[in-house]
């Protein structure tokens, strides 16, 4: 795992995710070392974009929800609400009520 994290840094100057997930992993093995690293990645290169996050980590394939779950909470931690797309928010189910 460690090196896959700092293999994730070292990749930060790169823009094409493709080529990372070839590099780091995408999922497609559903372990942490196959996941974790591009997650790492997909969610420092998009901090600040929930929206544009999400369709960096989805287009690799592989463990796409897992992926996703994993940069979505990530970028969801840093920006709030603020970053993700009102029509996304509009289409949520509502959480149960505690009774």
């Amino acid at each position: 795992m460690h090196d896959g994290i700092a293999e994730a840094r070292k990749l930060l100057t790169i823009d094409d995710p493709g080529t990372v997930g070839a590099v780091l992993g995408n999922g497609h093995r559903v372990t942490a070392h196959d996941t974790v690293p591009f997650c790492l990645w997909a969610a420092a290169k998009n901090l600040d974009d929930y929206e544009r996050a999400f369709w960096t980590t989805a287009a690799v394939g592989g463990d796409i929800d897992t992926n996703c779950a994993i940069v979505g909470g990530i970028v969801a931690a840093r920006t709030g609400f603020a970053s993700m797309p009102p029509h996304w928010l509009r289409s949520l189910e509502p959480l149960p009520v505690r009774r």
